[in-house]
């Protein structure tokens, strides 16, 4: 097809819902896509609004398809397109991994983000919190009760456009409140409709982030890319400064069985970091290497898993534009405002004021909120050493009970970790030669190959040690809630910073704003902590 097809067939869209004009100089927009196919409709809106200077800070396209293509199909769809082939293969190179469920793909740096449903329309429509401005309608075998469910994801006013409609498809739709002509309308209901319930929508201002380990970080990002001035406050004087300042972290998806919560939610966490980490990293900073489980004597591949350097995350993050770090600064409490709040330092001087802060403090946040929250802290020692000429180590991570990363580039040299413990209740930060010994113990019950070739460096003293205190909760379940108006927690997430650190940054940003969810509504009712906190 030539370049007049192709704005041929933009024409059924892009124009049918009014755009790119409707979305000019919005903060946001949000597009449903009811039958994503091979994503010929998710590309042209990307570049319709590449192309477009008055386009708006994000880009939001939900779309709903059981069977995703392929990321060949994808490609293959764009091959008469040139101008779409760039963005089909930055969106084909995210394209993986997609089991049924809800998956957040982010490109443009986080300014468009593609949330893709793996179910069944109906399903989506029916259980999922989401509001739209325009709307592609996909050939299904639509219903009434399914157009309704529809309807109430549109506001009055939002855009509807399909390639056809027949004529009990259009009586349907016109029953359900959207004002048609030929196969575009609008949504504009003789009645008022029940918008969902979204809440503290509010604009973007200044923000003050308590805390600058990954959890403060990975809130600031996400609040940047929306438009808010940040100010992140520590009291150490380098970010990452505590737990986050591990030498090297492994990254990899929970496996069960069953499938439960955790491994659903870790596959959400663990694809949103992976994208923030290929976005800002250089090589040394991480490697997407894999890792082996080894557990109950199966070996389980991970193909979506990472070292990363959670420090040079942090640092990234605080790094991108909107975002003021302050350190040495300590924030003693937080008074009300009429208008958002004032923190101040332990001698009771005002530190700044916002009408948004975000506390991610570790257990420290338990004292900024009253206490309630049930925090504790735990201390985990990693142990590690440079390579030496004798060893043969393994080519992967591996992890079970611990984790063993071979390769890591650390002060010039090559360097292999392995830990972690946990200690709960204990904030010692000295080196302890127990922890080692336990480290290597659970090395022997991991790897026991690699547990004999080390275990002269670990006799020998050459075995160094990082030590940190993370911060959990009695559930192991990261605390992320608006305790009060304005005064949001996103904390205790105890050895899993780098995998749930940046999903709950992006839901909580996605509370604020009214946007569509990064996962599904359910798992995001399990991180909702409200209920968690007295």
């Amino acid at each position: 097809m030539n370049a007049r097809g192709l704005e041929e067939a933009r024409h059924v869209f892009l124009r049918g819902c009014g755009l790119p004009s409707a979305w000019t100089v919005q903060p946001q927009w949000r597009i449903l896509d009811t039958g994503f196919g091979p994503g010929l409709n998710f590309l042209a809106a990307w570049q319709a609004w590449k192309q477009d200077p008055q386009r708006p800070r994000l880009l939001h396209y939900v779309a709903i398809e059981a069977s995703p293509a392929t990321a060949e199909d994808l490609l293959r769809s764009v091959a008469n397109y040139p101008e779409l082939v760039p963005l089909a293969q930055a969106l084909a190179a995210q394209w993986a991994g997609l089991l049924p469920g809800v998956h957040r793909l982010v490109l443009e740096e986080g300014h468009v983000l593609l949330t893709l449903h793996v179910r069944d329309v109906r399903h989506v429509l029916r259980q999922e919190p989401f509001t739209v401005d325009s709307v592609f309608l996909g050939e299904q075998p639509w219903d009434l009760h399914t157009l309704k469910a529809l309807g109430r994801h549109c506001r009055r006013g939002t855009g509807i456009a399909a390639t056809s409609l027949a004529d009990e498809m259009r009586r349907d739709l016109a029953q359900c409140g959207f004002s048609l002509q030929q196969a575009e309308g609008v949504f504009s209901p003789a009645w008022e409709p029940k918008a969902r319930r979204i809440e503290s929508v509010v604009a973007p201002s200044h923000c003050a982030v308590i805390g600058s380990g990954l959890a403060g970080a990975s809130v600031a990002a996400s609040l940047a890319r929306r438009g808010w001035q940040v100010t992140v406050l520590d009291a150490a004087d380098t970010p990452a400064a505590a737990a986050s300042g591990l030498p090297a972290g492994l990254l990899a998806p929970h496996h069960s069985p069953d499938d439960n919560q955790l491994s659903r939610l870790s596959r959400c966490g663990v694809r949103m970091t992976l994208q923030q980490a290929e976005a800002l990293l250089h090589e040394g900073d991480w490697q997407l290497s894999g890792a082996m489980e080894r557990r109950d004597g199966v070996d389980l591949w991970h193909g979506q898993a990472a070292w990363i350097k959670p420090a040079t995350l942090v640092k990234a993050w605080l790094a991108q534009s909107g975002i003021e770090w302050r350190g040495t600064t300590h924030v003693a409490r937080l008074a009300r405002l009429e208008e958002g709040w004032q923190l101040r330092d332990a001698q009771d001087r005002e530190v700044t004021r916002a009408q948004l802060v975000v506390v991610a403090a570790a257990h420290a946040s338990s004292v900024l909120l009253g206490g309630g929250t049930a925090l504790s802290p735990v201390r985990g020692q990693v142990s590690w050493a440079f390579h030496d000429a004798t060893l043969a180590l393994p080519a992967h991570p591996l992890k079970g009970n611990g984790h063993f990363i071979p390769v890591v580039p650390l002060q010039g040299r090559t360097a292999w970790l392995t830990g972690s413990t946990y200690d709960r209740d204990d904030t010692g930060l000295e080196a302890r030669a127990a922890d080692h010994s336990a480290n290597l113990e659970r090395l022997r019950a991991l790897a026991p190959e690699v547990a004999l070739q080390l275990a002269p460096q670990f006799e020998s003293g050459a075995v160094q040690a990082w030590t940190g205190v993370r911060c959990t909760t009695t559930d192991r379940r990261p605390l992320l809630a608006e305790v009060a108006r304005g005064l949001w927690v996103s904390t205790g997430m105890g050895s899993r910073g780098l995998t749930f650190a940046p999903l709950c940054a992006e839901l909580l940003a996605a509370r604020l704003h009214g946007e569509p969810l990064p996962l599904e509504s359910r798992l995001a009712q399990a991180l909702d902590a409200r209920k968690r906190i007295s």
